[in-house]
């Protein structure tokens, strides 16, 4: 490829809904276009229950932002069978193009594990019935696998055939755990902290997935990657992703962008849009 290849980019997890960007929101998803972002996730998650169409909000908006809808394993205890029924009807919402971020966490938390369990696979139930691609939150306690045996294994037993695929977040496992979501059909995503002195094993497993099986976010505003770590993460910032992984795989960061952005039209059986790749 040519050396000078247009910058394309797609951020695949971004939280813009949060009090974060209440001052500039408008400013941030400018910058992101100036930069070379041509389409955003953002993730409906919001507070819990009674702010899960906060993504719907900006997709409806913005013609180049898309939507998610669902409960994350934080706010798993406030799941309720009104949450869940309003969650039915946001999927059928035509902006809506995946169903997450939702699966387990294990470091903080915040709400019990068997209830995250249980609200993983309702979601799960409910993104198969809905025909909706899930995007998973998987973090292990400190020093541990626990989370991700359970979250794969859950995959593997409520949703690995149901043929509609999913994104892993923010990856942060080993490669071993990339392969069985790969082996489920699933893409890997990877965000600012690829770039973190101490992600070596992320590093690695970033080395062998397969380059069509790749996507990038920023999971703003949180994990900004080197070299805006310790400041507020934005759309903007997941070109720095893009750069580490070229770094890894001998490519351009142009080449990692264009790669990517074809990635998400083909997973999500989107349009490419006009001038971008």
């Amino acid at each position: 490829m040519s050396n000078d290849q247009r910058l394309i980019l797609v951020d695949s997890h971004a939280h813009l809904d949060g009090k974060q960007f209440q001052a500039d929101r408008e400013q941030v998803i400018a910058r992101a276009r100036e930069a070379g972002v041509e389409t955003i996730v953002a993730i409906g998650n919001g507070d819990g229950p009674g702010t899960l169409d906060c993504g719907i909000q900006l997709a409806e908006k913005y013609d180049f932002i898309h939507a998610t809808v669902g409960i994350h394993p934080h706010e798993a205890k406030l799941a309720t069978e009104a949450a869940f029924a309003e969650l039915e009807q946001l999927a059928k919402r035509p902006r809506v193009i995946a169903w997450g971020e939702i699966g387990l966490d294990y470091f903080y938390d915040h709400s019990p594990r068997d209830t995250q369990q249980q609200v993983f696979i309702r979601q799960m139930e409910l993104a198969h019935a809905a025909k909706l691609p899930i995007v998973i939150h998987c973090r292990p306690s400190e020093n541990s696998e626990d989370a991700w045996e359970d979250c794969l294994g859950l995959i593997g037993q409520h949703w690995g055939k149901s043929g509609e695929g999913g994104i892993l977040h923010c990856f942060t496992g080993t490669w071993a755990h990339a392969k069985r979501a790969l082996d489920m059909g699933f893409m890997i995503s990877f965000a600012g902290n690829v770039t973190f002195p101490k992600a070596q094993q992320i590093r690695d497993a970033a080395k062998e997935v397969p380059l069509d099986r790749m996507l990038i976010e920023t999971d703003s505003p949180y994990l900004a990657p080197v070299p805006h770590r310790g400041k507020r993460n934005e759309p903007a910032f997941v070109k720095e992703t893009a750069r580490q992984l070229g770094q890894l795989r001998g490519l351009s960061m142009e080449e990692i962008g264009t790669e990517t952005t074809r990635n998400f039209h083909r997973f999500f059986s989107l349009p490419e849009r006009a001038n971008s790749i």
